[in-house]
């Protein structure tokens, strides 16, 4: 019963948002095509319910061969491949409204574990691998808001990134979601995407671990890491 009333309210939704958000979304299109690379919409090709492969959609923020540029599949604080108006609509989360039409078509929630490439996927130890898309992957969820600076981690580390992800990043991030599965009701997702918007007005907020107070608790990371 709860998966069919989330997909209905997934659907009602995303169409009431795409109706909302065209405001704003139709001078975000006219700003790409006149900015960066001048192209609109990224595609990538993403792990999805039951580990089957899907394509994500956003609103383009880095240069069209970044997965092949530097750090690939990792993106950095102030990362050199992201394009003038990519840094706003990546530190606003803009640039996932698009998912919304992946909302539409069945292949993603609104609440749910965060789509991964093969690369960060394989990350997960494979006890969270074999369990984590047992729901839709959301366009938020528990990793989304916790890990909401992940870049900034990521570049304040003295390890490389990958191995900084591996290590410090993917246990912490597979352990939510492993809580996400054990706890996700209309409740935990109601909240998931009220602390969504609170975390983006209020960045250093820790309300998440009081709404949630019984969240996986997280190792120190060395620091010789940082």
């Amino acid at each position: 019963m709860y998966s069919i009333i989330k997909r209905l309210s997934d659907f009602f939704s995303s169409a009431i948002a795409t109706l909302i958000l065209s405001p704003l979304l139709i001078p975000i299109l006219i700003g790409l095509k006149l900015t960066g690379e001048g192209y609109i919409f990224y595609k990538q090709k993403r792990i999805g319910l039951k580990n089957t492969y899907f394509n994500i959609l956003k609103f383009a923020t880095m240069l069209k061969d970044s997965p092949n540029i530097g750090t690939g599949s990792i993106t950095l604080r102030d990362d050199p491949r992201i394009t003038p108006m990519g840094g706003f609509l990546r530190k606003t989360k803009i640039n996932e409204l698009p998912q919304i039409f992946n909302v539409l078509k069945g292949e993603m929630s609104v609440v749910g574990p965060r789509p991964l490439v093969d690369r960060t996927f394989n990350a997960y130890p494979k006890s969270v691998q074999e369990v984590v898309y047992n729901s839709k992957p959301g366009i938020t969820g528990i990793g989304s808001i916790v890990f909401r600076d992940e870049e900034k981690e990521i570049s304040d580390s003295n390890l490389p990134p990958h191995e900084h992800y591996a290590k410090y990043i993917a246990p912490y991030k597979g352990a939510l979601e492993i809580w996400y599965q054990k706890n996700k009701s209309f409740y935990t997702d109601f909240m998931l995407i009220f602390l969504t918007a609170w975390v983006i007005l209020f960045p250093e907020s820790q309300l998440t671990y009081k709404v949630f107070p019984d969240l996986p608790v997280r190792e120190k990371i060395s620091a010789q890491t940082v």
